[in-house]
């Protein structure tokens, strides 16, 4: 008789690492049948998906407020499957406001819960951590600093270190030759996001930001990094392509660079990438990619964010670094004009780029080794053996 495990991620980023986790945990035992949310990663590492992460694509305030009925409708559903399929283990991956439900109603159900990426406790909300004691058996995590906080908290918890380090590497072919454009172009990459709301914002702005370095250096070449489920028809939709405000000089050349690693190749090859705050920052990171990282959101979602978010940086990668290796632009910052001279100030100045890439080396080894996915298969196991996380050795 098989034993369901119920997966649920409900970003893409989340659905990596739920597909990571389901091929290692399926070597543990082969009486293992896996369902769940999650997108084309976790489809094919084996995962029954009854919801897609696309359904769930939401980001700010305002955006979860507009789509909460259908939120609702996709949250009952998911707990419509727990009760039926009553599985041995639920791994919730990040996603953290919809999932501290449903482990709220997992544990009514009886059923252990463990969850994989921890919410940034120490930047904002620490006060979930007390529904985090009360609903979830144990936390995978991904920094070692976030031990401290679960542990003083009386929840079990695991590092499992950062599945990025293992996966991301510079592809081949590189950038230029998958452009078919001379090693000595010069490239800029440009990484809007992958969220529908993120899209709106930030597609516009990097498109004027194009126009207006193309106007200034006509010899460069613009990268787009296709996230999963962004198309070039997708982002045509969402910005003309001429806006009102754009320097004379011509549409900029644009190259769409899609596929399982797509934005990997933009990130190690690009002189400068443009990227919206998020994952992608460490991404790039690990890639040594200089980048000027920026984020947009809508006004009633910044409005709360000011008063509740207390860092010094919002770019994983800085908060990593500890320090502010990249240059960020949050909000009204994060404007055309402001973008663009910068952008060209480092063009102009190689030397500063050269000095990003040699501090931004030292991300990969703050991060330690890799073997994230393996460490997160092994609690998993022991808690669908155990139905607890063993004491650490």
């Amino acid at each position: 008789m098989s034993r369901e495990v119920v997966v649920c991620a409900g970003e893409t980023s989340g659905d990596a690492l739920g597909a990571g986790l389901v091929r290692e945990l399926s070597g543990h035992a082969d009486d293992l049948r896996f369902s769940g949310m999650g997108g084309e990663r976790m489809r094919a590492a084996g995962v029954d998906t009854r919801i897609d992460v696309e359904e769930l694509a939401v980001v700010g305030l305002v955006d979860v407020l507009v789509n909460y009925p259908r939120l609702r409708r996709l949250f009952r559903r998911m707990c419509g499957h727990l009760e039926t399929t009553r599985p041995a283990l639920l791994v919730l991956v990040d996603y953290v406001e919809f999932n501290l439900r449903l482990a709220a109603h997992a544990k009514r159900l009886g059923i252990p819960v463990l969850f994989y990426v921890s919410p940034q406790l120490w930047a904002w909300r620490s006060g979930r951590i007390r529904r985090i004691r009360r609903h979830v058996d144990a936390m995978a995590v991904l920094f070692p600093f976030e031990t401290a906080i679960y542990e003083r908290a009386g929840v079990p918890v695991r590092y499992v270190g950062n599945p990025l380090v293992d996966r991301v590497q510079a592809p081949e072919p590189p950038l230029r030759e998958r452009l078919g454009v001379a090693a000595d172009t010069r490239v800029i990459g440009l990484l809007p996001g992958s969220r529908s709301g993120e899209l709106k914002r930030h597609w516009p702005l990097l498109l004027e930001i194009a126009r207006r370095l193309h106007h200034r250096h006509p010899d460069l070449r613009f990268a787009v990094g296709l996230a999963p489920g962004v198309t070039p028809e997708r982002l045509a939709g969402l910005a003309p392509s001429h806006g009102e405000d754009s320097e004379p000089g011509g549409a900029p050349p644009l190259d769409y660079v899609g596929g399982e690693d797509g934005t990997h190749a933009v990130m190690a090859g690009a002189d400068l990438l443009l990227t919206a705050s998020g994952t992608a920052t460490l991404e790039a990171g690990l890639l040594r990619a200089p980048m000027l990282v920026f984020y947009r959101m809508g006004a009633l979602s910044h409005f709360v964010f000011r008063r509740l978010v207390h860092l010094e940086h919002i770019a994983l990668v800085n908060i990593v670094a500890e320090e502010g290796v990249v240059p960020e632009y949050l909000q009204h910052d994060a404007n055309p004009q402001r973008l663009t001279d910068d952008a060209d100030a480092l063009l102009r100045e190689p030397q500063r780029l050269e000095a990003m890439r040699e501090r931004l080396s030292r991300v990969r080894e703050r991060l330690g080794d890799g073997g994230a996915d393996r460490r997160v298969a092994a609690a998993a196991a022991e808690m669908l053996e155990h139905g607890h996380l063993l004491p650490a050795d």
